[in-house]
């Protein structure tokens, strides 16, 4: 038996790839707390019991790894499973990583490291996604019931990719291993854009009208907690926009083109396809 095991295969880009492996031929086992019943190949999967590891390797040759969401440190976790990998065989790894590095989080370039140390294994960098901008994600929340986007990012830059965009390129390197792989691969939109820029997109788009509200870091950090994220994460989170604000995360690259032969969509494409989201 061969096939793709799919962490997080619910969520925004693992549910994605599941549905483009399959229509593949490719078989992947999706890897859950709460499996689907009606899902044969779906298996429980908890980050924090260590026992479900196991079976959701047994019989795969390929991962696709989502790290804990919401933590500073997921190495302590992600550990114990990598060498499970490895013991199981496991050909080719991919791990969805982010291109930007939460302040106070000294774990994630070990964790990229030990994944690329891993036999065929891959780092997907992944830039701000622009399913942020639907709910049940509190930017979301802010458009669809007050019509505004709270940020203290500022005018800077960001290069938002689509999530459709990041299960693509995870399946063009899971689908077939005889596909060449770097070990690291930024993956972005077509170019950078600030909040401004995507309020005026959604309402361009929708006819909603969108503006800006600027706040303070300390204002999102209690946004965050508010929404339930944890203390330490939304902290980290907010310290993000800082970084948006200073220019430092304005980066774009090739890499969706590179690896699935068409161009990553663009925001504005990203809106019309789920324009209902913030009409009332």
């Amino acid at each position: 038996m061969s096939g793709v095991l799919v962490t997080g295969g619910t969520g925004k880009t693992g549910k994605t790839l599941v549905q483009v492996l399959r229509n593949a031929g490719v078989r992947a086992r999706v890897a859950s707390r709460n499996p689907a019943a009606a899902d044969p190949d779906a298996i429980r999967f908890d980050w924090s019991d260590p026992t479900t590891y196991g079976p959701a390797l047994d019989g795969m040759d390929r991962v696709f790894l989502l790290p804990p969401v919401e933590s500073v440190d997921p190495l302590p976790l992600v550990e114990p499973f990598l060498c499970q990998a490895q013991r199981a065989g496991i050909q080719r790894l991919v791990m969805l990583g982010s291109a930007i590095v939460l302040p106070n989080a000294p774990s994630a370039v070990e964790m990229a490291a030990q994944v690329q140390a891993q036999p065929g294994g891959v780092v997907l960098r992944a830039s701000g996604f622009m399913q942020n901008f639907l709910r049940p994600h509190p930017l979301a929340e802010h458009i669809r019931r007050l019509g505004e986007i709270r940020t203290a990012a500022g005018d800077g830059k960001l290069g938002w990719v689509d999530a459709r965009d990041i299960a693509a390129s995870a399946a063009a390197l899971l689908a077939d291993l005889e596909v060449d792989a770097r070990s690291d691969y930024l993956i972005t939109g077509p170019h950078g854009m600030s909040y401004p820029q995507a309020a005026q997109i959604i309402t361009a788009r929708t006819g909603r009208q969108v503006r800006v509200r600027r706040i303070t870091e300390e204002e999102q950090a209690a946004a965050h907690r508010a929404s339930g994220m944890p203390a330490e994460f939304a902290d980290a989170l907010a310290a993000v926009e800082r970084g948006i604000e200073e220019g430092r995360e304005d980066q774009v690259s090739t890499a969706v083109l590179e690896l699935t032969g068409r161009p990553p969509r663009a925001f504005a494409e990203f809106v019309s396809d789920h324009a209902y989201e913030w009409t009332q």
